[in-house]
């Protein structure tokens, strides 16, 4: 029994080398990406995709999850490590616009299941709007922002710029929510 738990440990680390590959090539390429594209990013065969994830909307639900979770714990560490509040905030946005732009592929990837679909949304907002308060809260307290925006307004407002992106590969979803967050600093909307 012993010389299973290594296995289990390898799947679980195959597993976020897959989603990790899969994220990025989503991000890059939109959902709709050739499976053979995750499986030369991750270093594995196609085989070894489908064993985990047999369809691709199991592929997309598994991938926006690892985000979700990867923007939650990225929050705390953001705050521990960038030179300010503010900082960690727009770092965390950044990662934000990346999740977002698979989500809208994942949107309609799942518009059939409209209860499986719901049910990430009440995941991605259960798990992510604290983490965004987290971040605000920090930068408002070390005065770097203003306390006017509330945590799912902003991310709202990024959603919004992000919508398109992954349609159009000129359009810089990053760069428009780096200035929506650039203007929430103090003394840039009067205040």
């Amino acid at each position: 029994m012993a010389e299973h738990k290594p296995k289990r440990a390898d799947a679980r680390r195959n597993e976020k080398t897959l989603l990790d590959a899969a994220a990025a090539v989503f991000v890059a390429s939109g959902v709709d990406a050739p499976v053979r594209d995750i499986a030369a990013k991750a270093g594995v065969g196609m085989g070894t995709i489908y064993r985990h994830f047999p369809t691709r909307a199991d592929l997309i639900i598994a991938v926006f999850r690892h985000q979700v979770d990867a923007c939650t714990e990225a929050g705390p560490a953001l705050l521990a490590s960038a030179g300010s509040p503010y900082a960690a905030l727009a770092q965390w946005i950044d990662l934000f616009v990346d999740f977002l732009v698979t989500k809208h592929g994942l949107a309609g990837v799942l518009q059939s299941d409209n209860a499986g679909f719901e049910s990430l949304h009440a995941y991605f907002l259960d798990r992510l709007v604290p983490v965004c308060a987290e971040l605000l809260d920090a930068a408002v307290a070390a005065g770097e922002i203003q306390a006017e925006v509330r945590p799912l307004e902003l991310m709202r407002g990024v959603g919004n710029l992000c919508i398109g992106a992954d349609a159009d590969p000129g359009y810089d979803a990053r760069r428009l929510a780096g200035i929506l967050v650039a203007g929430l600093r103090c003394g840039t909307m009067g205040g």
